[in-house]
């Protein structure tokens, strides 16, 4: 540990965060009807308290035709005085609000986005499964005017930042990969035209930004999948998005149908995954969880590794430079961690698990450099999230919540590993 400007404040475009530490914008399912909840607004008002510079509502569709799940949020004028009292009270407790704003594309059913879902291409996706259809030029255009526009609700909910997702497999990312952008006309085919879509979408978006609104992009350093973005793909793709003047980079990685366990790393409780998972959007894959020896083939696990990311975005570090402000995300567990992420140049992180077993992770690693969260890297709070809100089982069992008695086994099990 040589660094010591974790608790120091950063300039992030227009706006100065009071430390390094950013809460990523992993989903909370904690909407209801696509509307916030108080459940919601306490998860990160909680995380404000516990000291984080910035936290980060998760996805929120541009359109009701981009979400995937009834505790998403989209654009919508009603929620208006709700998200407010969510960024006023983040506000209170003296950290900066940001909201992820995106289109999940053909991770989605006509039952939730009340539409046939659409994508680059025309297609299958079995993962949710659904068939979906290739947008129209006058769509895209469409959605383009609607990210734009997306920074001004963003603004009138009063944030301080949005977050364009532009990865996972997500709709940018869609036209991003070869593997699911087939198209023949101006945004299909070469890399430069896979790029079109999310340079008109960072265009508007930086428009609407004016000088008042940090903008960040996450985009994948790799896929990690069959005709997924590699990595000098997404060295290039990097390079276009600083183009854009953007004020930040998150370095993410892997597909949420594909390659979910290079973006989660770790262990998956296929039982409690499959217990969660709603019967009506994924009867399929419920019942393949369960049948013996399927589960490991559809979904293979790694070991855990603190810092996960570490290597690639090196990688992305050298190749970009100091054009804007690279933001590492992956595998934060302990102050150690913190300071090492300083220490190899990069100015500010953002993590998720260790904030969801504990809100008071800031502080606790204010106080000893060498806090170890003790996370036990199940990814309980990930399997749980179809259903139920994203919370740690450790969180679970204190607030009285039963787990199965199958499942606690499973989970304990797999944190001894």
């Amino acid at each position: 540990m040589t660094n010591n400007k974790l608790f120091t404040s950063f300039q992030l475009g227009p706006i100065t965060l009071r430390n390094r530490f950013i809460r990523s914008a992993a989903f909370e399912n904690m909407a209801r009807a696509n509307k916030p909840t108080q459940e919601l607004i306490d998860y990160h008002v909680s995380v404000a308290r516990g000291g984080v510079g910035m936290t980060t509502v998760a996805y929120c569709a541009v359109d009701l035709s981009g979400v995937s799940f009834d505790g998403q949020l989209y654009v919508n004028p009603e929620i208006i005085p709700d998200m407010r009292k969510m960024t006023d009270a983040i506000h209170a407790e003296g950290a900066k609000a940001s909201i992820q704003l995106g289109h999940c594309g053909n991770m989605t059913h006509y039952y939730t986005c009340h539409c046939m879902p659409v994508s680059a291409s025309n297609g299958f996706n079995l993962y949710s499964p659904t068939i979906h259809r290739r947008l129209k030029v006058s769509e895209i255009k469409a959605l383009v005017q609607k990210f734009g526009e997306a920074v001004d609700f963003a603004r009138e909910c009063g944030f301080d930042c949005v977050e364009i997702h532009a990865g996972h497999a997500y709709l940018i990312s869609q036209f991003l990969a070869r593997r699911t952008n087939h198209r023949h006309d101006q945004y299909g085919g070469s890399l430069e035209n896979r790029m079109r879509f999310m340079n008109e979408v960072l265009d508007a978006v930086m428009e609407h930004a004016k000088d008042d609104m940090a903008v960040v992009v996450k985009t994948n350093m790799w896929d990690d999948c069959w005709r997924g973005v590699s990595i000098e793909e997404g060295i290039t793709i990097a390079k276009e998005i600083i183009k854009h003047k953007v004020h930040g980079i998150v370095l993410s990685g892997g597909t949420v149908s594909r390659s979910p366990m290079t973006i989660l790393s770790g262990a998956m409780p296929y039982k409690t995954l499959a217990y969660y998972m709603p019967m009506k959007s994924f009867w399929w894959l419920k019942g393949a969880l369960n049948f013996p020896g399927v589960a490991p083939v559809m979904m293979p696990t790694s070991p855990f590794k603190e810092l996960y990311f570490m290597e690639k975005a090196k990688i992305f570090q050298k190749a970009l430079g100091d054009q804007t402000t690279l933001i590492y995300v992956g595998g934060v567990q302990s102050g150690d961690n913190c300071y090492q992420i300083m220490d190899e140049g990069f100015e500010l992180f953002q993590l998720a698990h260790v904030l969801i077993k504990d809100p008071e992770f800031v502080h606790h690693v204010e106080q000893d450099p060498h806090y170890h969260a003790g996370c036990g890297r199940s990814n309980y709070c990930v399997a749980r999230m179809y259903t139920k809100d994203m919370k740690c089982h450790y969180c679970v069992e204190r607030d009285g919540e039963t787990i199965p008695s199958r499942l606690q086994k499973e989970i304990h099990h797999l944190e001894l590993k």
